[in-house]
């Protein structure tokens, strides 16, 4: 049939408040503009973010109540890491209370003042963990990336010429190479299986292990299952495999996917930095088979890595993307192409040319489809990477909202509804102004800045 349904029925439901545009106007003004300061109470359709916003399914709320919380040695954490195993064969598997977390225990043992880590393209708590001991993130992604029209497979791919180009000038200052599936920043772009590969080849020439991020790396596997050649008749499960095969560890949101609403690990094959990383697991986290989750978190990740590999699902996940870019696409609005697994990403350098870059086009955007529909969504651009260590500002590479959709949450009707907005905001997009930042911290900022709006 050519109708893709939800692949799954919904058993419990919860309400949703239907505020109104007078309401939403005033609830900025108190929020200062920044949409990570709205109360969700207040949001009709959340898509700020698809990170531990998924609907866990009938499976998922059976673990939990099989979660057993010893402080050690529980056999949750056993059933989590064997989970994680059969995916990623990783020797240690380290939990995490979510994926920053891991990053954090990560960079601290790795980076410092002087180090340098590249990736395809860091994302903003990577860089800031990585940034925060002094390090510098280095992004390497293919030029393709960088234009939101150009129809690539893979625009997640690291340039691998610039990547032999810096170790081979720097290799003395970096300590690992990082690649990001699928590149988030990018709009939610997959990295091929042949770029992992060579990407892995070329760390492991100059004797530097590759790292993984894979938050969403089921959504990577479609991807190549999809567009790759030689891989359409493989099962994702064998290509995630095949993904991690070649790495030498990983960092994991679990809140992505693996359908939980908190958690991750730190994976990795070296035995002095797993015995570093628990030591600093103990200080911050906790014990090395909980990680600062309950029984019952690592409970409902091991369903979740089960139900996440199911290509049905996967084959509505991103189906419900592309329906949505479709319909922007047919308003004249621009966005990344082609559509990535976990989000729309709205070019709004683009579709707001008479506000410049410094003036945050993205959070433009952000705040109108708020307050004309009551819809939340995440500026990645100029808010959220302008900042320099240094306290200087410049403009992104591009100026993009993103559209990320939860898992298993909403319905076309939702998707529908978000595109009607769409069209109210088109027909007032002369009329939409730029935005200054009255208050903001030295990282991070987009979490907590304040904005004024400009006359």
């Amino acid at each position: 049939m050519k109708t893709i349904i939800e692949p799954f029925r919904i058993k419990v439901v919860e309400p949703i408040r239907l505020t109104t545009v007078d309401e939403r106007r005033e609830l900025l003004r108190k929020a200062g503009w920044n949409l990570f300061a709205i109360h969700a109470d207040d949001v009709i359709i959340d898509l700020l973010t698809d990170s531990g916003t998924s609907a866990m399914s009938a499976e998922q709320w059976a673990a939990v109540m099989r979660g057993d919380e010893s402080y050690a040695g529980s056999p949750s954490f056993y059933r989590f890491e064997s989970a994680v195993r059969t995916l990623m064969p990783f020797r240690h598997v380290i939990p995490t209370h979510q994926g920053r977390a891991a990053e954090a225990i990560l960079f601290s043992i790795v980076g410092g003042p002087g180090r340098v880590i590249p990736s395809n393209t860091h994302f903003d708590t990577t860089r800031g963990n990585i940034e925060a001991t002094g390090a510098s993130a280095v992004d390497l992604v293919i030029p393709e990336a960088h234009a939101p029209d150009v129809r690539h497979p893979f625009k997640g791919n690291i340039d691998l010429g610039r990547l032999e180009r810096l170790l081979a000038d720097s290799a003395d200052r970096i300590p690992l190479v990082m690649l990001t599936v699928t590149n988030n920043a990018g709009g939610g772009q997959p990295v091929s299986l042949a770029n992992i590969r060579a990407a892995a080849d070329i760390a492991h020439r100059y004797g530097k292990p590759l790292f993984i991020d894979g938050c969403r790396f089921a959504e990577n596997a479609w991807f190549i299952k999809c567009r790759e050649e030689g891989q359409g008749s493989r099962p994702v499960a064998d290509i995630v495999r095949d993904m991690f095969a070649v790495a030498d560890g990983m960092t994991m949101s679990a809140k992505k996917d693996a359908f939980a609403n908190i958690g991750g690990w730190l994976a990795m094959n070296d035995d002095g930095l797993a015995a570093a990383a628990r030591n600093r697991l103990i200080l911050t986290e906790g014990f090395p088979t909980y990680g600062g989750l309950a029984g019952r978190d690592l409970e409902a990740i091991a369903v979740g890595l089960e139900e996440i590999v199911d290509e049905q699902y996967l084959r509505y996940r991103v189906r419900t993307n592309e329906y949505v870019g479709e319909k922007l696409l047919g308003l004249g609005v621009p966005i990344v192409q082609p559509v990535g697994g976990h989000a729309v990403f709205v070019d709004a350098r683009r579709f707001l040319p008479h506000i410049p870059p410094l003036q945050y086009p993205g959070q433009a955007l952000a705040v109108a489809l708020y307050e004309i529909g009551g819809i939340r969504a995440c500026e990645i651009g100029t808010v959220m990477f302008g900042l320099r260590p240094d306290g200087t500002e410049e403009a992104a590479d591009m100026d993009l909202v993103r559209l990320a959709m939860p898992r298993r949450v909403y319905t076309q009707s939702h998707a529908d509804y978000l595109v009607e907005v769409f069209e109210e905001v088109v027909r007032q997009r002369d009329g939409l102004r730029g935005l200054r930042i009255v208050a903001q911290p030295p990282q991070l900022r987009h979490f907590t800045a304040r904005f004024a709006p400009l006359s």
